[in-house]
């Protein structure tokens, strides 16, 4: 199976059919060089997601942004209030009370990007499902892996 083919399909099995149609042309992947997986997929020199070991995708808030032009997209996403979104954006976690919205596709231990006034500001692993999250008022929603602050000084998201 070629590269980008491989890419689109995981994209469309972790997040819903049609995903893949956001993925811009033009990818670089960078191949292990021992078993000849795809290690990471990089666009204009920009870091887009890192294929895991498990069949899973580590995607990065830019990536993530890209994506969200799909409406499928936004049912793996959390949408998190105005209080909670410096905190956020520095990597640190989402906790239950201050999500406002939470997509339905949201899984634990999926990835999970948030989002705060339709944009995204951080991306994480869930620790807990969709149901859930919306009911409880204590305890981590997402434990963030990777955040606005870990872009570069200068960068702008698309």
């Amino acid at each position: 199976m070629e590269n980008r083919e491989k890419l689109l399909r995981t994209l469309d099995a972790l997040f819903g059919r049609g995903t893949s149609r956001n993925v811009p042309g033009g990818l670089e992947f960078v191949l292990s060089r021992k078993n000849g997986r795809i290690r990471t997929v990089n666009h204009g020199g920009r870091l887009l997601c890192t294929l895991r070991t498990d069949g899973g995708l580590a995607i990065t808030p830019h990536f993530a942004q890209m994506l969200l032009k799909g409406k499928n997209f936004k049912e793996s996403c959390v949408e998190i209030d105005a209080a909670s979104r410096p905190f956020v954006e520095e990597g640190r976690s989402v906790f239950c009370a201050h999500v406002v919205w939470c997509g339905k596709n949201v899984r634990i231990a999926s990835d999970a990007p948030v989002l705060f006034d339709g944009r995204v500001v951080a991306v994480g692993k869930a620790v807990l499902p969709a149901g859930m999250i919306t009911s409880m008022e204590r305890g981590v929603a997402v434990k963030v892996r990777d955040s606005l602050k870990g872009q570069q000084a200068g960068d702008e998201m698309p």
